[in-house]
């Protein structure tokens, strides 16, 4: 095996799991999904079938990636955070024909305990403040807290908030990286 799984944990058959991958306590990885190269799933994670994850996806512990979600690259899923994929869950109605889709976009970070209802795309390199409720898609770059969720403002590659001046211009403190905000889009330059 080229990845490491926890002797406490389970890996059905039919899984891709990518090179470097750990696997950590009580975890349970569902079968049909795929896991990129040098993710690290937390203690106690449910990775559902078909759920997609990209490389170096960082999941901390107690969450459920349920059927219907894919991560890009480089996302992060802070401790105890959730993703629905039924609107409308009754436990007397089967609703597995109804799962909505959920994308995270690469580089994205989501919150401790933050909760997004399934059918919202969060962008890349977006920010989910730590207890949100996403409630909406969110768009690349944007930092978001509350329940329902605001945008607040903007967040570099790095992790910096972004401070725009009268020319749409910023660069995040911390790394150097240059951005523009043309028309409610941030792109790095």
């Amino acid at each position: 095996m080229s990845y490491f799984v926890h002797e406490s944990s389970y890996v059905d058959e039919d899984c891709l799991i990518g090179e470097g991958t750990k696997i950590w306590h009580f975890s349970h990885i569902m079968s049909h999904c795929r896991i990129g190269k040098n993710c690290n799933i937390g203690q106690n994670v449910v990775i559902s079938p078909e759920v997609v994850l990209g490389n170096n996806v960082k999941i901390q512990n107690n969450v459920s990636v349920y059927t219907g979600v894919t991560c890009d690259d480089d996302v992060f899923l802070g401790p105890s955070m959730v993703f629905t994929n039924v609107i409308n869950p009754r436990s007397a109605v089967c609703r597995k024909d109804q799962y909505a889709r959920t994308h995270v976009g690469k580089g994205a970070s989501i919150g401790a305990n933050a909760t997004v209802v399934c059918g919202h795309n969060i962008g890349r390199y977006a920010f989910i403040g730590a207890g949100a409720v996403v409630t909406k898609d969110v768009p690349d770059y944007a930092l978001m807290v509350g329940n329902p969720a605001v945008q607040v403002g903007w967040m570099s590659e790095y992790g910096c908030k972004l401070a725009f001046n009268e020319n749409g211009e910023a660069v995040c403190p911390e790394s150097g990286e240059k951005y523009r905000l043309t028309e409610g889009k941030v792109v790095r330059l």
